[in-house]
């Protein structure tokens, strides 16, 4: 194992009905003034907000809510969660959704904590983020991992560009996850959740680092746990052991501890973002959307890296083959099992269609903060590199 350093302190609590204990987990941390972040009328439909909002009532807690988080969270909405959070003087952020509720209560906890920044201006770390108001979630989607990282992801809609920002104050308080509240989700979320969960794992495990043999096991069970879990909520939509499998494996894939001792990659994220911002098309579907290329023109890099992929996540049978030959046929395993989830796995199953160079070459652009970064570990990627993965994608 290579040096690490582990930092997870959100507390879980796991099972069904546990949503009846946000209040109570609240005022343990010290809340008293509650701003209610949610996304659509699902959680209103299916009585989740007003049990969660009871829950809290009970606890002698007062609250206002903010509805209408979109996926890609949008900055706006963010900042008027910061003005509503500080005219009612919130103390402390409940996130009833997925990963785009949970970041987007995320940044107007930033936001708020930090009355005098700009928000973007935080999240583009022109101001330093030195302080935050406590997040608790109650999740309804296994995908993100938002719950349990320290990360999240806004989209400034004046300018189509999406960024992340990641920092330990970001850990909400408490997590709670009943996969109760999962039996009712659309097939396209579930395949886009599962994605992510992968995807979150991949970019922790493709990495120049190879002698974390214990983080390496933890990465591949989890992942053949995922492909497993997902096979079997598809055959049987809600059944509450694929999807209780699939809500744990989301939060611990974005914890920390699928890449202990490793350096991330997350190449694919990045490639991911910029198709997202300047389409609008689901965050799980364009990283699956990329990988493929990704890992077609990174494969050589390091064959032996995919090809150990190919028989512990995949169980390819390596006789008579290659390091390569097996490292090939695990990309293509996996691109086939994206497509069997009715994922994308290029530019027109995505729906954006064959793009112009010129679209190419400005997502590069986009990809590479105008020149001021490279992007990914296991393979350092540069605009001519990220340019030549999208072109492979322009299918």
């Amino acid at each position: 194992m290579q040096s690490f350093e582990f930092y997870s302190p959100t507390h879980i609590f796991f099972g069904p009905g546990t949503e009846k204990q946000a209040g109570d987990q609240i005022a343990r941390h010290g809340g008293r003034r509650v701003l209610v972040v949610y996304g659509g009328q699902s959680a209103v439909k299916s009585g989740l907000l007003d049990c969660v909002l009871a829950s809290l009532e009970q606890a002698g807690l007062v609250y206002t809510t903010l509805g209408g988080v979109h996926p890609n969270p949008r900055l706006s909405l963010a900042r008027a969660g910061v003005a509503q959070a500080l005219a009612f003087q919130a103390d402390f952020l409940l996130a009833i959704g997925g990963g785009s509720v949970i970041d987007t209560a995320k940044a107007i906890a930033d936001g708020a904590a930090n009355p005098d920044a700009d928000l973007w201006d935080l999240w583009t770390k022109s101001v330093p983020l030195t302080c935050s108001l406590p997040v608790g979630v109650v999740l309804t989607i296994p995908a993100a991992g938002s719950e349990t990282s320290d990360s999240a992801v806004l989209t400034n809609d004046e300018n189509m560009v999406k960024r992340g920002l990641s920092s330990d104050l970001h850990r909400p308080r408490f997590a709670i996850m009943d996969p109760e509240l999962t039996a009712t989700l659309p097939r396209f979320q579930v395949t886009c959740g599962v994605v992510d969960i992968m995807m979150h794992t991949m970019d922790r495990y493709f990495n120049p680092v190879t002698t974390n043999a214990l983080t390496d096991e933890i990465a591949e069970g989890l992942l053949r746990t995922t492909v497993r879990s997902a096979r079997q909520a598809l055959e049987t939509p809600g059944d509450y052991q694929a999807m209780s499998e699939l809500m744990w494996a989301g939060s611990l894939s974005h914890n920390g501890l699928t890449g202990l001792g490793g350096q991330k990659d997350f190449a694919p994220h990045q490639l991911g973002h910029e198709l997202s911002a300047k389409y609008d098309v689901a965050h799980g579907a364009s990283l699956s959307c990329v990988w493929d290329s990704w890992a077609r023109y990174c494969v050589d890099t390091n064959p032996s890296r995919f090809a150990q992929f190919g028989r512990n996540v995949w169980g390819l049978d390596p006789t008579g083959k290659s390091d390569k030959e097996l490292a090939l046929e695990s990309i293509d395993t996996t691109a086939a099992f994206f497509r069997s989830l009715g994922m994308p796995t290029c530019l027109s199953e995505l729906g954006c269609g064959v793009l112009s160079e010129e679209t190419l070459e400005e997502l590069a652009h986009r990809c590479t903060f105008f020149g001021a970064r490279t992007i990914g570990t296991f393979r350092i990627l540069s605009y001519d590199d990220i340019l030549a993965i999208y072109r492979m994608t322009n299918r």
